[in-house]
């Protein structure tokens, strides 16, 4: 039996993979929690910003900066669902990824417990015959 394992050069690949997959994932969910964090920061804001009215220009003025905050919150929910898509996407190239190193995985591991058992057994023949050779040096010392 090969003592290494024939397919831990595509075992390594598929693990980097997975590292580069997983980095990618924490990558865009970091994004993601930014651009959401933002967007509730606008809502609040938004939310919070009341005035009195005084005069027509107050007024406009007024309407000026919500409507700004309008088209800004709507800029930041659709880089929201930008960046929920982005997120999606690199969690299934990671499960993905991770699928692709997880059967080579468990070939190693089956490998890998193979080669302990042929070793373990091959050990055990060898005590064996050392104490059968005891025992046969031990009769004959018996006989004679």
């Amino acid at each position: 039996m090969n003592r290494q394992f024939s397919l831990a050069g595509l075992l390594r690949l598929r693990q980097m993979q997975q590292d580069q997959a997983a980095t990618g994932l924490a990558r865009a969910r970091s994004h993601s929690d930014s651009v959401r964090a933002r967007e509730v920061s606008a809502r609040r804001d938004l939310s919070d910003a009341s005035g009195d009215v005084d005069t027509s220009q107050a007024l406009h003025a007024i309407a000026a900066a919500r409507f700004s905050s309008f088209r800004m919150l709507s800029d930041l929910q659709s880089l929201t669902a930008d960046a929920q898509s982005a997120e999606d996407a690199a969690r299934e190239e990671f499960t993905a990824a991770r699928t692709r190193s997880v059967g080579l995985e468990k070939l190693q591991t089956r490998h890998d417990a193979e080669v302990l058992s042929a070793d373990l057994r091959a050990e055990q023949a060898a005590l064996d015959e050392i104490a059968s050779t005891v025992w046969h040096r031990d009769e004959q010392q018996v006989t004679t």
